[in-house]
Order: structure tokens, then sequence, then C-alpha cells
């Protein structure tokens, strides 16, 4: 074999070879390639940009289609939205939040919290409890129940222990009876009329020893100068008042007889009578006072200084942190229900929100043509490369065949 044949056996081949891998490798940098278009004499070149590039919006389109057509169906993404909103996930997330609103309460924003939370409770107490409790207040079993279990409970069982008369009785004697208002009873009661009656009436019905001294000697000469007395001298009716008092023990008396006493003694008509009389005064003075009541204590209480004590006591108690996990479980077993029943509908309504396909478009269109080369050659660099050298392969191949074609010419 001479130097011309070895020419025709090994060049066609070689050539086929290197000519196939370039163009593969040509045609495939041309799908990204020019990044922009290149002009020659004012007229843009042809293949300019590359393929990819020039219809890089088609491409987002096409590509925003094909997912929500065939990935991100309906039914596909309320498989997701279950997966994603299983019960300990959901649960996991409330408690994840209701922690995270704890410690919000904790951090530097309590003073803003503390504020917020007192101007709601002073416009529940100040403005919205008054309202409600005027229309409370008319209906007829408005705090019967509470009422009667008071008075059943605590009143009717309630005696006064020695202090408690003691103070009672100090009471009567120095604030509602003293020598001096018992001295102006007397006065008041000893008018002409009055000993009038009291004189007639004793000589009218006494008899033995009362009617001899009924009608010998009678009473109104000496009532009369009972009044006279009280009139003439109140120092004097006063302190005598006083040390008649304490003769006969009267405060004494009184101290025992109040530590004695209780509701149970009475009969029982009365006691009923007084649990209705007592129900309706305070139905009464809630219906007239109830809203003055309310609105002068919320302007009287330091809200702002009420709502930072509740909330460091909130902080700081353990039955609210232990509470978590169950408040945490049972909200996100009735989110569960509700999922169920309308998972279908929610997922209907938040695509059109979330706009998925635009979402794909602008993002795809945001991506430039080198970024976008990169991705893709990222995931199918070996594939590219296994087409060019298949055109390589492909390339010696045909060149073989057009050698042999050439050697049998010979």
């Amino acid at each position: 074999m001479n130097g011309s044949s070895l020419w025709i056996v090994f060049v066609p081949p070689i050539l086929g070879g290197i000519i196939g891998y370039f163009t593969n490798d040509i045609a495939i940098k041309m799908l990204f390639r020019p990044y922009r278009a290149r002009y020659l004499l004012g007229r843009r070149i042809p293949f300019t940009p590359g393929l990819i590039p020039s219809n890089q919006e088609r491409l987002a389109t096409k590509i925003a289609d094909t997912i929500m057509r065939s990935l991100l169906t309906p039914e596909e993404l309320q498989k997701l939205a279950r997966r994603l909103l299983q019960t300990e996930r959901m649960q996991s997330a409330i408690d994840w939040l209701l922690r995270l609103a704890l410690d919000q309460v904790k951090s530097e924003t309590q003073e803003k919290t503390a504020q917020i939370l007192g101007n709601i409770l002073q416009d529940t107490v100040g403005q919205s409890l008054p309202r409600l409790l005027k229309v409370w207040s008319r209906q007829e079993d408005f705090l019967e129940a509470q009422l009667n279990q008071i008075f059943d409970q605590v009143l009717l069982d309630f005696r006064l222990n020695d202090e408690q008369a003691a103070q009672v009785s100090e009471w009567v004697f120095q604030g509602i009876l003293p020598p001096d208002r018992i001295r102006q009873l007397i006065v008041d009661f000893l008018t002409d009329y009055n000993v009038q009656v009291i004189d007639e009436t004793l000589r009218a019905k006494t008899s033995g020893t009362y009617w001899v001294v009924a009608n010998l000697f009678g009473v109104r000469n000496a009532l009369t100068r009972l009044r006279g007395f009280c009139l003439d001298e109140p120092a004097q009716s006063n302190a005598r008042i006083a040390e008649l008092m304490a003769a006969l023990g009267i405060k004494v008396r009184l101290q025992t007889w109040l530590k004695k006493f209780s509701l149970q003694e009475l009969p029982v008509s009365t006691v009923r009578q007084l649990r209705r009389t007592l129900r309706q005064t305070v139905r009464d003075y809630l219906r007239t006072q109830g809203s003055s009541l309310l609105q002068g204590m919320s302007s009287s209480v330091n809200w702002n200084k009420l709502a930072t004590q509740l909330l460091n006591r909130l902080q700081n108690s353990p039955a609210v942190t232990s509470s978590l996990g169950l408040v945490s479980s049972e909200l996100a077993l009735i989110l569960e229900r509700y999922l169920e029943r309308d998972l279908e509908n929610i997922v209907a309504k938040t695509i059109p929100i979330l706009d998925i396909d635009q979402v794909i478009i602008d993002r795809v269109n945001a991506t430039s043509p080198k970024d976008l080369e990169l991705a893709i050659q990222g995931i199918v660099r070996n594939e590219l490369q296994a087409i060019v050298n298949l055109g390589g392969i492909l390339g010696f191949v045909i060149g073989s065949f057009q050698a042999v074609f050439l050697v049998l010419q010979q």
C-alpha cells in the first residue's frame, strides 16, 4: 500500500470524526450563544442571539404550562397540602407560634403590649360591659342562681364572732343611737297628743295597783316633765341616758344577741322573702347604678399597670406554659377537620391567588442567558457531552465508510 492509499484510508475517518465532534459542539453552544444579537452593517446576523435567549419568553411560557398541566395539578397540590398539613406538623407549627408569641410578650415590646392590653381592658370595663349590664339586668333570671348561692351558702350561715359583734354594737351606740339621738327621739315621741293617749290608755286598761297609780298619780305629768327636762337640759339628759344605758348593760346585751343571731333563726317564709329582696335589690342597683359604678371604677384604675402585672403573671405562669401543647393539639384537630371538608375549595381558590405559572414565567425571564446556560448544563452536562462525542463517533464511522468506498473504487 503506497502513500496515496494510506491518505485515502486514514484521512476521511479522522476528518469525519473532527467535523462531527465540533459540529455538534458548535450546535449545542448555539443553543445559548451568543447571549445578545450581533449586527453587521446595521443588520442582525442570523442565529444571534442563540436559540434559547431569542425564545426565552416563549420557553418560559412553555415551562410554566408544562409544570401546571403535568406537575402542579390541583390534585397534586391537594396531595402536597395534605402532606404539609398533617396533624403533627400543624400542631408543631401552632405550638411554635404560641411560644413565639409568648416570647414576644417577654421581649422588649412588653410595654407596647401592656399599653394595648390596658386599652382593651379599659374599653371593655368602661364601655362595653356597662352596656351589656343594662341589657342583662332587664332579664328576670339575671344573677339569680349566683345570688341564691351566695345567700344560701354565705349569708344564711353567717354569724358574727366576738370582735365583730363588739364592733357592730359599738357602731350602733356611737353612730346610730348615741345619747343625744336617743334624747331627740324621746322629745319627738313625747308630743302632747302621744302623752295624752298614753295617759288615757293606762287609766282605762290597767287594773289593780297599776290602776291606782294611773288614776291617782297619772303618767301625764311624769312624761311632760321628762320631755321638758330633755329640752331644757340636753347635756344632763345625755349624761343620764348614757349612765342608764351603761347601768342596764345594753351594749353587752346587744353584743351577746348579735353573736347568737343567724338568719336560720328566722321563719322560712321570712328567709325566702329576704332572698328575693336581696336579688331584686341587686338587680335594681345594677340596672340604675351599675353603669356609673363600672365607668367610675374604670376611670380610677391604672389599666397599664394592671396589664403589666397580668403580662408578668402570664410570663411566669406554669399553667400557661403547660397548656400550650394542649391548645396547639386542639387547634390542629380543628384545622384538620376543616381541611378535610374544604381543602379542595381552598386549593382551588389558592392557585389563582398564588399565580404560580406567572411566577415561573417571571423567574425564567429574569434569569440571564448565561445563568440559564449554566443551570441547564449543570443538569445535563454529561448528556450534552455525550451528544458531542456521539457526533465525533458518527463522523468517524461515516469517514470510514467513505474510505472503504474510495479504496474499492481504486
